[in-house]
């Protein structure tokens, strides 16, 4: 009888604390609300690592954004015909990373003096851009641009553009963590596109 007793009072606090969890997990869930970002900085390949490597970042996804062409693809936008940029699209945590913080790895990643141009790459499908969504991001995105201005850190203009965010078209599979698939070939474009060797010059070592 006792052993009945002391089986049943285990049972239901076993039910309650099984409903408490779930109840915990549902509520921890829907406070977990993730945001999107939208940058173009030349190669959406090194994009992809260099937000990837931002705490609070979930994914950086490559693909295209700014044009003109719906369902663009690579060879197209490569070849300058559809008015896209290579460009990324970041889903972030803004629990434990601010969009002003991607602003700040977004600059330290890019080239904001060159034209329609970022490292070996050239043409306005590698300009430098900051897609924004919000008034409040454009009013950050502003604010990011113009404190890089007033620090006379360069000699020549600002050029990155700073633009309403459009479709983001996801580029083709391959394109997607090439920096992770296929390490070799990605260090070598990387490093006879001078990228890391023009960034340590425009910001100084990392």
């Amino acid at each position: 009888m006792r052993r009945n007793v002391v089986l049943s009072v285990l049972t239901g606090a076993l039910l309650l604390i099984g409903a408490w969890n779930v109840q915990w997990t549902s509520q921890a869930a829907a406070d977990t609300t993730y945001s999107k970002a939208y940058f173009a900085g030349g190669c959406f390949w090194c994009m992809e690592e260099a937000f990837e490597k931002v705490e609070g970042v979930l994914s950086a996804t490559s693909g295209y954004m700014g044009g003109t062409v719906s369902n663009p693809t690579y060879e197209e936008v490569s070849a300058g015909r559809t008015g896209h940029a290579e460009s990324v699209e970041v889903v972030y945590d803004p629990n434990k990373v601010s969009y002003q913080k991607l602003l700040d790895a977004f600059w330290r990643n890019v080239d904001p003096i060159t034209p329609n141009a970022q490292f070996c790459d050239h043409g306005n499908q590698y300009r430098s851009a900051i897609f924004f969504q919000t008034d409040e991001e454009k009013r950050t995105s502003d604010s990011s641009k113009l404190a890089i201005e007033q620090s006379r850190r360069f000699k020549e203009p600002i050029v990155t553009q700073i633009a309403l965010a459009q479709q983001f078209y996801p580029a083709e599979d391959y394109h997607q963590d090439y920096y992770k698939k296929n390490p070799v070939r990605y260090k070598f474009y990387k490093y006879n596109c001078g990228r890391a060797q023009r960034l340590e010059a425009l910001w100084g070592k990392p």
